[in-house]
């Protein structure tokens, strides 16, 4: 996790963000009911964030903690970045921000629980049908989501933000402090690692 990443502009999905400036506002004032008010709206997605990264319900509640105890000891330097009433604050999205750091520390947590893979899956061409469609069709099965945790740590992080959390690419890759150009390579080779594994255990079309 880089300690010194800015709060982003992505809004997690059905979070209005017209009062995210007011609300840090409050946490920067030390407000227990703006702490529960950020619980309440984000905890159950960042959850189901991390959880899907890090395949570990007790890892992914202690990584949602650790991200909203970071919110809290940043508030006074997010506040005053996004002053309520200035042209800074319709821009802040606390969702966003927590988003990022939930992603950041659950590849962490994967990295110190495992080996990371000796090399990646050099770029080629999809086979057919995609990689992307193989997803779409078998979201709830088990072995989508073993052959998915099986990823390298990024690639699988890239998987979860585009297929499961539906983020447009440029709000992934925010998530992952990436460029757009770099996101878009990652999941690319996610996606044909992915491809490669179904063909291996014969389970492709």
């Amino acid at each position: 996790m880089n300690a010194k990443s800015d709060p982003s502009t992505i809004a997690l999905p059905g979070i209005c963000p017209a009062d995210d400036a007011a609300l840090a506002a409050r946490l920067a004032a030390g407000e227990a009911s703006a702490l529960r008010e950020v619980i309440a709206r984000h905890a159950a997605a960042l959850h189901r964030l991390a959880y899907r990264i890090t395949g570990d319900a007790a890892e992914s509640e202690d990584i949602v903690q650790e991200a909203i105890l970071r919110l809290w000891d940043r508030a006074a330097q997010i506040a005053a970045r996004h002053p309520v009433g200035s042209l800074a604050a319709p821009n802040l999205r606390l969702g966003g921000w927590l988003q990022r750091v939930v992603t950041n520390l659950a590849i962490d947590r994967l990295r110190r629980t495992r080996r990371l893979p000796g090399g990646e899956v050099p770029d080629r061409a999809d086979d057919t049908p995609p990689a992307d469609h193989l997803i779409e069709g078998n979201e709830r099965d088990a072995a989508t989501r073993a052959l998915i945790a099986a990823l390298p740590d990024r690639q699988r992080a890239a998987i979860v933000l585009t297929y499961y959390e539906e983020l447009p690419n440029a709000e992934a890759a925010a998530a992952m402090n990436m460029n757009i150009k770099g996101f878009e390579s990652l999941l690319y080779r996610g996606r044909a690692a992915l491809r490669q594994a179904w063909t291996a255990q014969g389970d492709a079309p």
